[in-house]
């Protein structure tokens, strides 16, 4: 684990790195780009509901060769997101760079995430109101399997995320950007399977790939005074 915290080093600086030379891009907002756009920064404060629509059973077995089997419960985290969105002169294609902490999880590691964002419907079709993507991820974060519970691995996460941005109305710089966002989300590989054990803990199903998001998004920079 110590060593996937060392790697995860560089890639937190240089998104914090960015984010402090965010606001010299503001004034390259209207200029043309070649494939990859001025950069956004935004920090998220996200609810995500864990566990959603199978709920695996695990197997306990105590010191003195007991077994009880249990069905593992919804979970509600609280996380912090650290976002840097890359627009693209590609039509409906961006990138978005993520770094992600839980600061109510005891011993909680960070995440990574890069994702290919697909707009299927973009805000401007809507007139600023409503945008939703399709999202390839490359999550990197703590090892879900036995072989690899101690290090960070690399998972295949997919997400279908919808923004409101239910401020819209006020006209208001900065505050009519501030965005609610719902994300659906599965991660296709790298957790749990039946059979895996750790230490007297036996899944006896698949670990749940699938959760639910409740996003806040505030823009950090470059701030749009438009």
């Amino acid at each position: 684990m110590k060593e996937g915290l060392h790697l995860l080093k560089g890639p937190i600086l240089k998104i914090l790195f960015s984010c402090a030379l965010a606001p010299m891009t503001a004034m390259a907002q209207d200029v043309k780009c070649f494939v990859l756009c001025p950069p956004e920064v935004k920090i998220e404060p996200t609810f995500t509901w864990e566990n959603l629509f199978s709920r695996p059973r695990i197997a306990e077995t105590d010191a003195q060769g007991n077994t009880v089997v249990k069905k593992s419960e919804p979970e509600r985290v609280f996380e912090t997101v650290l976002a840097l969105d890359v627009p693209t002169s590609i039509p409906s294609i961006g990138f978005v760079f993520e770094a992600i902490v839980k600061p109510l999880v005891k011993e909680a590691s960070p995440e990574l995430e890069t994702e290919l964002n697909l707009h299927w419907l973009k805000s401007e079709d809507t007139k600023g109101w409503v945008g939703s993507h399709f999202d390839i991820v490359d999550k990197y974060s703590p090892g879900g399997r036995p072989n690899n519970s101690d290090g960070y691995t690399h998972k295949l996460n997919f997400e279908l995320d919808t923004a409101v941005h239910f401020l819209q109305w006020t006209k208001k710089p900065w505050i009519k950007d501030i965005e609610i966002e719902g994300s659906l989300d599965y991660v296709a590989s790298g957790l749990a399977r039946a059979g895996d054990e750790f230490g007297n803990r036996t899944y006896l199903d698949n670990a749940s790939g699938w959760s639910f998001s409740l996003v806040f998004v505030f823009p950090l920079a470059p701030l749009n005074t438009k």
